[in-house]
Formats: structure tokens, C-alpha cells, sequence
């Protein structure tokens, strides 16, 4: 076993993972964590699971991450973007099955700030002309 490690770190929304991803066969750990206690829900595992999958690789690679902030499913798909970024700079096959899923772009959608002088970012009070 080697203790040689590629690292990344990746955002979603305000969720941040650090991923490190190793060459052997190991359990994958989310925050000191095996995978499955971390993210119960099966969707969000198969989106961290996602970019593995696609190119045939989840025996060959265990991953540990350190995740924060957000909620879990910001916190998975921050998970699955560093992975899939990693596995491209790795391997250039992978990086061509990976783009066209679309797994290499990031999603820079997050909620818009609350403006002054109104209830939400958008709402406001009930305007009548008279």
C-alpha cells in the first residue's frame, strides 16, 4: 500500500470537499466516516458514486474527503465534481466519458442575497397606484 494520494478541492452552492483519491482498494470515508453512514439516501449515493461508475473504476479507487458546510446534497454533488476533476486530470479516456456526462462542469448556481427594503431577495410589498 502506498500512502501517495491526489488532492482536490471543489464547491458547491457553499458546500467545499476536499478529496483525496487513492490507488488501492480500501472503504471510502465522507468526514472520518464510511461512505454509506455519511449519505444514507441512495440518490445522493449514486451521485458521489456517479463518476466511478461511468468509468469503471470503483475497485480500483477509494477516496477520503473532508467535507463542510451546506446541506448533504450540495455536500454529495461537491463530492462527485472533485472526484470527477481528479479522474480526468488522471486519465485522459476518462476525461472524455466524464465531460460528455457532464460531470466536469461546475453548477455556480446559489441562492441570491436578500436585498434592502424588501422581504425576500425578490418580494416585496403590495404596490397600488391610489
Amino acid at each position: 500500500m502506498s500512502d501517495k494520494y491526489i488532492f482536490s478541492v471543489w464547491k458547491r452552492k457553499t458546500a467545499t470537499a476536499q478529496v483525496r483519491l487513492f490507488e488501492w482498494n480500501k472503504d471510502s470515508t465522507v468526514n472520518w466516516k464510511n461512505v454509506g453512514e455519511y449519505i444514507t439516501r441512495k440518490d445522493l449515493f449514486d451521485t458521489v458514486f456517479s463518476p466511478l461508475k461511468l468509468c469503471k473504476a470503483k475497485d480500483n479507487f477509494f477516496f477520503e474527503v473532508e467535507v463542510s458546510w451546506s446541506w448533504i446534497s450540495a455536500q454529495a454533488q461537491a463530492i462527485r465534481h472533485g472526484l470527477s476533476r481528479i479522474l480526468a486530470w488522471k486519465e485522459e479516456t476518462f476525461k472524455k466519458i466524464l465531460k460528455s456526462a457532464w460531470l466536469l462542469t461546475r453548477d455556480s448556481r446559489v441562492v441570491e442575497r436578500k436585498k434592502p427594503g424588501l422581504h425576500k431577495a425578490r418580494k416585496a410589498t403590495q404596490w397600488s397606484k391610489r
